[in-house]
């Protein structure tokens, strides 16, 4: 393993890490930087758990090698709004209560925004192609689903 000190731009945030060019980029964010919104999940960049936006995509933060990284910027859940002013897409699933563990909702969250960053009004189909590959094991979809559709605007406000 050769270190080298490798320059990551993340949550608006420039940060020196020392490690292998070849390490996931999912291991750096949380032993590292001590960000907890992306998971370990399966390790394969299968299940979605470790999701984060790169250069406003969804990408798979386990499968990335952080020299792949550079000079790009990366959002992770913690950098998409705070618990005072949450992302609209993070509000909607509070409001839809869209969590029954809470493990697989980076990933739905990460790939919601990154949705709606290219598509501001998706379809229904759009919006279950875009979570289609997360794995969700407590069965929350409708939540999620619902969760979805509103901060895609398609759930009306009064439904509070």
């Amino acid at each position: 393993m050769t270190q080298t000190t490798i320059r990551l731009t993340v949550n608006g945030r420039i940060h020196d890490v020392s490690a292998d060019p070849d390490t996931a980029l999912l291991y750096v964010l949380r032993n590292d930087l001590e960000l907890n919104g992306p998971k370990y999940g399966c390790g394969l960049g299968e299940c979605g758990a470790c999701a984060v936006l790169i250069d406003g995509v969804a990408a798979r933060a386990c499968v990335i090698p952080i020299d792949g990284c550079v000079g790009r910027e990366i959002v992770t859940l913690e950098g998409l709004g705070s618990r005072e002013h949450p992302d609209p897409v993070q509000d909607a699933f509070i409001k839809e209560q869209a969590a029954q563990c809470g493990y697989c909702l980076n990933g739905m969250i990460i790939s919601t925004k990154a949705l709606l960053l290219r598509n501001p009004k998706p379809s229904k189909a759009e919006i279950e192609e875009a979570l289609h590959y997360h794995l969700c094991r407590c069965g929350a979809h409708i939540e999620i689903m619902r969760a979805a559709m509103r901060a895609a605007g398609h759930l009306a406000e009064a439904q509070d």
